[in-house]
This record gives structure tokens, C-alpha cells and sequence, in this order.
């Protein structure tokens, strides 16, 4: 299992690169707008092959994200995600959103 990347949510992208890009040094490796879903997910990392720090920026939000709720998630690449999840659904762990 490979750690790829961390999820944040975050009000003010201009501000959050800032503090990533200025401040703390990372570097923006990609970048992806979508217009249905009306967010902007931008990756940034000391690298692009190390684990990544994702802000997710969403478009018609208006209001502060609070404590817990700007964190999204944390991804994790496998060899075989289907087997994984079968896996770990045998050991009793609730997948909810699975593979597609």
C-alpha cells in the first residue's frame, strides 16, 4: 500500500496557496477545475512522487468549514482495490463507497 495524498477543504484558495506554496514551500503539481461540480482540486507536494497535501476548493461555498469538516480524506493507493476491499469487508470493515 502506497499513501498518496490528504484531503483538506479549503474557503479561500488564494490563501491556503499562500500558506502551502509561499509560506511552508510546496510546489502545486496539478491542478483540475470542474465546471459541473463547480470545485477546483489543486495538489501540492515537496515532489510530485512523494505523498501529496489536495485542497479542495469549492466554488458557492460561503461559509467558514468547521472543526472536522474541512478535513476530507486520506488516499491510499493498492494493487488491487477490489481485492482490498474484499479484504477488508471480511475483517467487518463497512466500505462506503466502493469501487466502481
Amino acid at each position: 500500500m502506497k499513501f498518496l495524498h490528504t484531503m483538506l477543504r479549503v474557503k479561500d484558495l488564494d490563501a491556503a496557496l499562500h500558506f502551502y506554496v509561499n509560506q511552508l514551500g510546496l510546489v502545486e503539481v496539478s491542478r483540475k477545475d470542474n465546471e459541473k461540480g463547480r470545485f477546483t482540486l489543486v495538489f501540492l507536494g515537496p515532489t510530485a512522487h512523494e505523498p501529496l497535501v489536495e485542497l479542495t476548493y469549492n466554488w458557492d461555498n460561503t461559509e467558514p468549514y468547521g472543526t472536522g469538516r474541512f478535513f476530507g480524506h486520506l488516499a491510499f493507493g493498492v494493487e488491487n482495490i477490489y481485492a482490498t476491499c474484499e479484504r477488508l469487508q471480511k475483517m467487518g470493515v463497512d466500505i462506503l463507497r466502493p469501487p466502481r
